[in-house]
């Protein structure tokens, strides 16, 4: 870990603007040592080796830096350098079925069953349903790091075939539910309606008239590319193995620079390369068939926050990997922050502060605690018996034994057993589904010191924790 005076060094600027832009929308010297100071000092105390920055204000693109080690090839992390986005994916992919519905080739009220055969009750789900999280398939990939099968490469039919045609986890529209599962049966539309692979579409059509580099993030690995680092507990940072090919496709296929994402995000806010009307589309809220509001569109969470400002939002995950991309549509503006450390929420922390810079804003307030005292009692459990090095692997499932192994457990031991004894243990929030799991979060205080842990673990009482991890709180 750097001291902050050391990060500095590693800040690496580019020229950004006209000089007519500039002198209206410029990020000022004083806002750019905020965000400089934001950023470094949350990688110093998070462990996260590096971060790369992109501000759009204005409309335009007024600031993009990169700090810290982008891998053991590459001391030095530069703005061009494509991070792997993941989930952030999810938004180019509903763009190319917005593309094929205004050319005439498909309509989001289209059956599964049309396109994609076998699919659990594919006659009764929707394209719309599936871009929305609203179809009821069960997601492949809910835990935050990767899983036995990861290791052996996959094909998107092989995920549809394994989780695409079990028993949905409910009706079509009656729930909201965070599922890559459906995502992958929505890139496998696209490129039997296209006639290309996906990521060629995309090129086409949005990435080369936005004059965006955008790569497959499964080749987006080497000496030439940002690494993905891992981290048990508050152990040392780890370089950490990528998956094998294949797994995140349609769900979160793509590798790009910061400041090439802002140029989508500058697209969405001029309402260039899709139609307006379709913007619209992906920006609005799909509710259930009890008239439910999820929050989320096709491909982005939509909302206002407690300024009322509106926002269209996604984060994405990739081994080793953590990312943020939130824009402002009404006040032209967009923040971006990527990571490449798993182990951390400092690229939500960091886009947080680095929002009150850009647009000036009052403190965020934390959401409510969790009625459910059983949990947070087995939770504590859990984390004592991994602050003393051992584990109780009947209450873990065959992935999350496969998770923690003796590097990991040492790991842990050593580094939350001299913390000493919690001075809080508390959930952060109300418990959620996710891939036929339930998630739970909790922040944990020590002098000093606070921890988050996110788990994951089978529904009812007693149920096996599919995950359950503890990293550095920003």
């Amino acid at each position: 870990m750097q001291p902050f005076r050391s990060l500095r060094r590693w800040v690496v600027p580019i020229a950004l603007l006209a000089p007519a832009t500039l002198a209206a929308q410029a990020i000022t010297p004083a806002e750019s040592a905020k965000i400089d100071a934001i950023v470094a000092a949350s990688l110093a105390k998070t462990g996260v080796p590096s971060a790369s920055v992109a501000v759009v204000r204005g409309d335009r693109l007024v600031f993009a830096r990169a700090y810290g080690k982008a891998s053991q090839t590459i001391p030095r992390a530069t703005p061009s350098l494509p991070y792997q986005i993941a989930s952030i994916s999810k938004q180019f992919t509903a763009a190319a079925v917005l593309l094929l519905q205004r050319d005439g080739k498909l309509s989001l009220d289209d059956t599964v069953a049309k396109y994609v055969p076998g699919v659990t009750e594919g006659d009764r789900i929707t394209i719309r349903q599936l871009l929305s999280h609203t179809a009821g398939l069960q997601d492949y990939w809910p835990q935050d790091y990767s899983f036995a099968a990861m290791a052996t490469p996959t094909t998107p039919q092989a995920i549809v075939d394994h989780w695409g045609k079990k028993p949905l986890d409910f009706q079509p529209g009656t729930q909201w539910q965070y599922s890559n599962t459906g995502y992958v049966v929505a890139g496998l539309i696209v490129e039997k309606v296209a006639g290309e692979p996906l990521l060629a579409f995309l090129q086409s059509r949005v990435f080369q008239p936005l004059g965006i580099r955008a790569v497959d993030q499964d080749l987006a690995t080497g000496p030439g590319f940002p690494q993905g680092y891992q981290r048990f507990a508050l152990g040392p940072v780890r370089v950490e193995r990528p998956a094998a090919r294949g797994w995140l496709f349609a769900a979160g296929e793509l590798a790009m620079s910061a400041s090439d994402l802002a140029k989508w995000d500058i697209a969405r806010i001029d309402r260039a390369v899709l139609a307006p009307a379709d913007w619209q589309a992906q920006e609005t809220a799909v509710k259930l068939t009890d008239g439910k509001d999820t929050g989320y569109g096709l491909g982005v969470d939509v909302g206002t926050n407690r300024d009322g400002r509106r926002y269209v939002e996604h984060s994405g995950e990739a081994v080793g990997f953590l990312t943020q991309n939130i824009v402002y549509p009404d006040d032209k503006a967009a923040v971006i922050v990527f990571t490449n450390g798993d182990f951390s929420d400092a690229y939500k922390g960091m886009a947080a502060s680095i929002y009150k810079v850009v647009l000036p804003a009052p403190a965020s307030v934390t959401g409510g605690a969790l009625d459910d005292v059983a949990a947070t009692v087995h939770a504590r459990a859990v984390f004592d018996a991994l602050r003393a090095g051992s584990l109780d692997r009947s209450t873990m499932t065959a992935n999350s034994n496969f998770y923690f192994t003796s590097t990991a457990l040492a790991d842990y031991r050593a580094s939350l057993g001299p913390l000493g004894t919690p001075t809080a243990f508390e959930p952060t929030g109300p418990a959620k589904l996710r891939g036929g799991f339930v998630n739970r979060n909790y922040k944990v205080t020590f002098p000093g010191r606070t921890l988050t842990i996110v788990t994951y673990a089978e529904p009812g009482a007693g149920g096996k924790y599919e995950q359950f991890l503890v990293m550095p709180a920003n």
